[in-house]
């Protein structure tokens, strides 16, 4: 396959999650640098970023020769990537598994197959114009033909201009401004990596701006989402965008449920007793005085007694 001039960096990489924890690794710089470089090749060889030589998969040696950088630094990075799972390796062979978010391959191959569909169509008409046989009325409808096929591939044009267009024009930082302006007792969104690019995307193909808002709000005013919770777990903005949440905080699920105040049911009127005389007398004496211990005896006698007749008394009434 011809190789490719150019792959797709996005302008912050370096705010993706995997690329900062790299850089808190040794030897960090080698092992970017071998990450670009892996792109670079992957694109030369335009083989949907499985880096194989004819029949020959690379290995570490092979790409440390061509990189120009010592095996251990190729093999470390390539361990590194493997756990991150930027490559995988699948029977031997290094592979990146989303080549297509590096390289827009085959958008590129379909435009560039409808362009020579439509110079080969093109060409066909227009040899059929000036064909001498031909006759007038054969080269009046052609030409309308032709008009009429050439308004419809100006339309189709048009149209897939206006998706890629729209593609493109998702405004992802105004997700995050109205998440940070909503929740602000949640964690603030700083950058904005690949991975919510992607999870944002995903949710404005179902849900709508005004849904987000509304999923902030309810966020906002859950005790359970900011942390008041068995677990002292809170939630953040990865979590609320995320399809298997996004649904239920707008329907509410997380909503704190109103408070009941005073008794939920009346108390039994068996239970609302006063004191009998001998206990108010004893609680008074002991709030006043000192007892010595044939006194104290005599008032737990008193309230035994008193605590018995209560219990008898409770009987009957349970035996109505």
């Amino acid at each position: 396959m011809a190789d490719v001039k150019w792959i797709k960096i996005t302008t912050d990489i370096f705010d993706d999650e995997k690329i900062l924890l790299i850089e808190s690794l040794p030897d960090s710089y080698a092992i970017i640098t071998v990450w670009f470089k892996l792109l670079c090749l992957a694109g030369k060889q335009n083989n949907s970023g499985v880096f194989m030589m004819g029949r020959i998969a690379y290995t570490d040696k092979m790409l440390a020769t061509i990189f120009r950088m010592k095996e251990a630094s190729v093999t470390m990075a390539l361990k590194v990537f493997e756990d991150f799972g930027m490559i995988e390796i699948v029977d031997g062979v290094i592979t990146i598994p989303n080549w297509g978010k590096h390289q827009n391959l085959e958008q590129l191959e379909e435009r560039r197959k409808y362009q020579r569909e439509y110079q080969k169509e093109y060409r066909k008409k227009q040899k059929l114009l000036t064909a001498p046989e031909e006759s007038k009325c054969l080269r009046k409808h052609l030409h309308e033909h032709n008009v009429n096929s050439l308004e419809e591939d100006i339309e189709e044009d048009k149209e897939l201009d206006i998706d890629i267009e729209k593609e493109e024009r998702i405004d992802y930082q105004s997700v995050a401004d109205l998440y940070n302006s909503i929740c602000k007792s949640f964690p603030s969104v700083r950058s904005l990596s690949e991975a919510r690019k992607k999870a944002i995307k995903a949710r404005l193909k179902t849900y709508t701006l005004d849904d987000l808002r509304t999923v902030f709000e309810n966020a906002e005013a859950s005790s359970f989402l900011k942390g008041s919770n068995d677990r002292n777990w809170s939630a953040n903005f990865d979590w609320l965008i995320a399809d298997k949440n996004i649904a239920k905080v707008l329907e509410g699920n997380y909503a704190d449920k109103p408070k009941r105040y005073g008794r939920k049911e009346p108390v039994p009127g068996w239970m609302e007793h006063s004191l009998g005389d001998a206990e108010e007398q004893a609680i008074q004496k002991l709030m006043n005085e000192s007892f010595d211990d044939e006194e104290l005896k005599r008032i737990e006698a008193e309230q035994e007694k008193e605590l018995a007749e209560r219990a008898e008394r409770l009987k009957k009434i349970l035996r109505k």
